[in-house]
Parts: C-alpha cells; sequence; structure tokens
C-alpha cells in the first residue's frame, strides 16, 4: 500500500503512540486528520487537528459526516484509570471499548464508499490475561479484541479489513512511571504500517506479547 494515497484519521493523535502514529503517517505522505478532545494540542506539522471525543455519539459522528475521505482509520485513543472502583472502570470502558465501537461503527460507511480500507484497533498484550491492579484497564481491553474479531468478520464483504495490535509496555507517559522493558512508539508504527502494506490482520509487536498470545488455549 503507497499511503501517500491515503487518507488517515489516528485518534488519540495529541500525545504518546497516537502522535507517533500521526507523524510517521504525514512522513510517509498520508493525509492525516489528528483526532483530540482538545484539537489546539494536535501540533504537529502536516497533522491536520480534529475535535473528537469518542465518548460522546454527537461527536463521533459529526466528525465521520466531516471526513468523507478517510481510508484509514486508527482507533488509538485510550485511557488507564487505574482504580479499584466501578466509576474508574466505566471511564476506561467508555473510552477503550465504547470508543472503539463508535469510531468503528460511524466510519464503516464512509471507508466502504472509498473502495474498503482498514480499521486499525489499538489493543494490548492485557487483551490476553488480566492483571488485578488494572482490571477495569484489561478487561475493556478484551472487549476490544472480541470486538475487533466481530468487525472483522462484519466488515470483510465491504473489503474493510480490521486490524488488531497487542503490545506490552510502551514507552510513553501513560506507564511512565513503570519500570519494565518498554518497546518504542515508532516500532509499534513500524510493524502496525508494515501489517496493513502486508495485509496481516494482527500485530504482536514484543516477544512477551507473541509468547502470551501462544499460550492461549485457543
Amino acid at each position: 500500500m503507497d499511503f501517500s494515497n491515503q487518507t488517515v484519521l489516528v485518534t488519540g493523535a495529541n500525545r504518546g503512540l497516537g502522535r507517533v502514529f500521526a507523524q510517521e503517517l504525514v512522513r510517509r505522505g498520508a493525509k492525516v486528520y489528528g483526532g483530540a478532545r482538545r484539537p489546539e494540542s494536535v501540533v504537529d506539522d502536516g497533522v491536520i487537528p480534529v475535535r473528537l471525543d469518542v465518548t460522546d455519539d454527537a461527536s463521533v459522528a459529526a466528525v465521520a459526516k466531516e471526513l468523507g475521505d478517510t481510508t484509514i482509520v486508527v482507533n488509538n485513543a485510550g485511557v488507564l484509570v487505574a482504580g479499584d472502583d466501578v466509576d474508574s472502570i466505566k471511564a476506561e470502558f467508555e473510552v477503550n471499548f465504547y470508543g472503539l465501537v463508535r469510531t468503528t461503527d460511524a466510519f464503516a460507511p464512509i471507508l466502504k464508499a472509498n473502495g474498503g480500507g482498514v480499521v486499525v484497533n489499538v489493543l494490548s498484550i492485557l487483551s490476553f490475561v488480566g492483571k488485578a491492579q488494572w482490571r477495569g484497564y484489561a478487561a475493556s481491553k478484551a472487549a476490544g479484541w472480541s470486538f475487533t474479531k466481530s468487525a472483522r468478520e462484519a466488515l470483510r464483504e465491504q473489503g474493510t479489513r480490521v486490524v488488531a495490535v497487542h503490545a506490552g509496555f510502551i514507552d510513553t507517559d501513560m506507564v511512565s512511571d513503570i519500570t519494565a522493558p518498554k518497546i518504542t512508539p515508532m516500532d509499534v508504527v513500524s510493524q502496525v504500517l508494515q501489517a496493513i502494506q502486508n495485509g496481516d490482520d494482527e500485530v504482536l509487536a514484543d516477544d512477551r506479547t507473541r509468547s502470551v498470545k501462544a499460550a492461549l488455549a485457543f
């Protein structure tokens, strides 16, 4: 795939992994919309700021109506609240799961009209395993993985590919206080863009994620 012929929406494009996605896609010649709740925080050259709140139906619908030339959607927006109460878990699901569903459903007809396109869903190694201290985050990512598989089946007929991205710790602000081996955002982005070019449906971005996925019973 020649990314210079693509128009890409990256959600959560103002920081972390999303920002690197947007920067690299611009470097490869794509037209890039950078979605963020505060569009003024999207400051990279070549990235077109877009006001987008993935937790709000009206916001997602308005952006989908505006960005009719989109051919690739990178569902990157995510939060790690790490609270143990129900409200914290709800907040994680609103972004990590329901935001994924809203954006995918809103843009599926646009991708179809533009020839099929690609949806990239940024998930986690915690799609496969639970962690007590991040139980809400892990549950939201597991739900996202299940939705991704269903969306892949549902959108296959219209020619839309749905790519699942799983990684352990990525070196971003989200896990800056964690001392553990981390993969760089650029490494993840490079693997994802290569997967799109190869026609792959899944990215297992690091050794730990690959070993955990391989150990699943199904």
